[in-house]
């Protein structure tokens, strides 16, 4: 049981990253413990995320999460997710602020200081191409992708790099894997995955394999990377090259 607490506090360290916002949630719900008088209120933003951070604790708790879930072991952190820290947090400022304006203020601007530096300045920040707030080349190759007008759905294989931003753009356009395959805290296994992310270069004819397997009607490549075999041999069609990118189609998936 002892072993099982103690996973749960390095999620738990995990979560709270540097700490901030962990220790102004803890300081709002003592604050609101003491000084909010409205016992439906105090239920919901005091009383309630209290019993749920004590059940994550819990080893008990762990034990049912992980055997009710299938991937319950690596999403048990998500209990966190149910407390409304933002919330709680901007109440008490709020309630705490209300009558201390002055104080507020000063507080506000010690937080602004201290809290870090200018997220703009962040090398993962960067000036937006689009109203979709992502890469125009994914705009672009999943405009030349979309489904026919009798087709719900398409599936095709991206670059990790387009991974991210596809399902945002356009739901219509399926994947064999999303975002999690490329993060490395989850180590998922995938075969379109390992064959696509080949260190050094792609094997063409293990690639297609994997990805009709998969039923993936299309497979996008960057023009950068180094190509063993060829996807016409396989009897694939090169659509076009839009942005630095090869999308073939595979006619021998149907979808």
């Amino acid at each position: 049981m002892y072993g099982i607490f103690m996973e749960c506090w390095v999620m738990f360290k995990l979560y709270a990253g540097k700490g901030l916002i962990m220790g102004l949630f803890i300081a709002s719900v003592i604050y609101l413990l003491i000084k909010e008088k409205e016992l439906y209120k105090k239920l919901v933003i005091v009383i309630a995320p209290l019993i749920i951070l004590a059940a994550f604790f819990i080893p008990f708790t762990r034990i049912v999460f992980v055997a009710l879930l299938e991937d319950g072991s690596d999403t048990y952190y998500r209990i966190l997710w149910t407390i409304p820290m933002g919330v709680i947090i901007a109440y008490a400022g709020c309630s705490f602020f209300a009558r201390r304006k002055r104080i507020g203020l000063i507080l506000m601007s010690i937080l602004v200081v201290v809290s870090g530096s200018l997220v703009y300045n962040n090398q993962y920040v960067t000036k937006a191409e689009n109203a979709y707030h992502i890469p125009q080349s994914v705009i672009d190759v999943c405009d030349e992708i979309v489904p026919y007008d009798d087709h719900d759905r398409v599936r095709a294989v991206f670059p990790s790099e387009m991974v991210h931003f596809v399902r945002q753009y356009d739901t219509d356009i399926l994947m064999p894997y999303g975002r999690d395959i490329i993060s490395s805290q989850w180590n998922y296994y995938n075969a379109v995955h390992e064959e696509m992310e080949r260190e050094g270069y792609i094997d063409v004819e293990a690639l297609v394999e994997t990805t009709r397997q998969a039923q993936c009607s299309y497979i996008v490549v960057s023009e950068t990377r180094t190509l063993e075999g060829s996807f016409e041999d396989e009897g694939l069609e090169l659509i076009n090259i839009v942005d630095g990118y090869l999308i073939y189609y595979d006619p021998e998936v149907i979808y």
